[in-house]
């Protein structure tokens, strides 16, 4: 039987994100992963952009001053509706980072490199064991530990286990937490292109019918400005774009785009992903909380994802921090219900709203494009709409 302070099963970016932060607070951590220990050197083509208060988050981590050089700062974010019959912007919001209390809205960073920094972080914490390769199969949450069988055949007794693996997160399914999900119909294809126009660190989303398609600016690439996109749109089309060669692709996302970077270039592979959202009826058990996507599961619409899991991470590392100053139980069901009760209203309206979002943006009839067109309008022009708009776009 080895005995931790917490058990994370799920060593993606949350599940590491979630271990340096609580290290940090001095408790014993074991984090268990699947994937082989070379994952750091995958082909994950997308990106996170990092805002605050995430980026505070991995501050406390003792991580962002290795993440931050490897990503490119987001200055404005850019919301264009080309819903117009005539494929041209109808209406161009500007969201200065000036506007918001740190001067700007985050950092692009690379899923390759927020990985790579992370594992680094991580191997040289002395509380920190991280096993590759293993798998919880068994989960038993008592009122003195969380009981959790490894696929390595060792027992490990835990005051508190956080579940961070995923969407099909097993350890949710274990605690017998049923969820809700929905799809859309719709894809997001994610590459990289460069373009000869600087994106002057503005992060550009355009609302078109079958969803968004964003450009986020990343360091330069070979001498030319570089970008990420995220192209939403229906399942059917997203097929037919992935199977365009580089130079086809690369003339569809210029005149998409509708020329607002000049010439756009195919610059990496592609990969195409199904669009759903996803909620569980609660966040906790006994002994367990849930996080990240094992909690919520949104499409990628205004950089919510990460940062939505960052959050939950803070939540729950100062409920610890302070049970643990007090001398209390970190995995008491008073501590996981107040948790609970902090993050589960959060979550059910960030994902509505985004869910509304994403519904919004796929618009076909004339009538309810014209409707968007008219709230962007709004948000933009109306003072205190303006400023409502950028502090839910920073996760507050």
């Amino acid at each position: 039987m080895i005995k931790t302070d917490i058990l994370i099963a799920g060593g993606g970016i949350a599940g590491m994100s979630a271990a340096a932060r609580l290290a940090a607070d001095g408790h014993s951590i074991i984090i268990v992963d699947p994937a082989p220990a070379d994952i750091g050197e995958g082909s994950d083509l997308r990106t996170t952009a990092f805002l605050e208060p995430g980026i505070a988050t991995l501050k406390k981590a003792g991580v962002w001053d290795a993440i931050k050089p490897t990503g490119a700062e987001l200055r404005v974010m850019r919301i264009v509706d080309a819903g117009g019959e005539t494929r041209t912007p109808r209406e161009t919001a500007d969201f200065d980072g000036a506007e918001t209390t740190q001067g700007f809205f985050g950092w692009n960073v690379s899923n390759k490199a927020a990985r790579v920094a992370l594992m680094a972080k991580l191997a040289t914490l002395e509380n920190v064991d991280f096993r590759f390769a293993t798998t919880v199969t068994g989960f038993t949450g008592t009122a003195r530990a969380g009981l959790i069988e490894l696929s390595d055949g060792e027992t490990v007794e835990a005051k508190l286990v956080i579940a961070a693996d995923g969407r099909n997160s097993s350890l949710r399914d274990m605690a017998g937490i049923t969820h809700k999900r929905w799809a859309y119909d719709q894809s997001a294809m994610v590459f990289v292109v460069t373009h000869d126009q600087p994106h002057d660190n503005i992060s550009t989303e355009i609302h078109r019918t079958g969803g968004p398609l964003t450009l986020v600016p990343m360091p330069d690439l070979d001498g030319k400005p570089c970008s990420s996109v995220v192209w939403m749109t229906p399942a059917k089309r997203a097929d037919e774009l992935n199977a365009l060669t580089d130079d086809a692709l690369s003339d569809a996302i210029t005149h998409d785009t509708m020329n607002l970077f000049g010439p756009l270039t195919v610059a990496s592979p592609r990969a195409v992903f199904p669009m759903i959202s996803q909620v569980p009826g609660r966040l906790i058990s006994a002994r367990l909380a849930l996080i990240a996507e094992a909690a919520h599961v949104v499409p990628p619409i205004g950089a919510q994802g990460l940062n939505m899991s960052l959050h939950d991470i803070e939540t729950l590392a100062e409920l610890i921090a302070r049970a643990k100053h007090n001398d209390e139980d970190i995995g008491a069901t008073s501590l996981l219900k107040s948790y609970e009760r902090k993050q589960l209203p959060k979550t059910l309206a960030r994902v509505g709203g985004i869910d509304l979002l994403n519904r919004a943006s796929m618009f076909e009839p004339k009538t309810l494009r014209d409707l968007r067109y008219a709230g962007l309008t709004a948000i933009n022009r109306i003072g205190p709409l303006r400023k409502l708009a950028i502090k839910v776009g920073v996760g507050k």
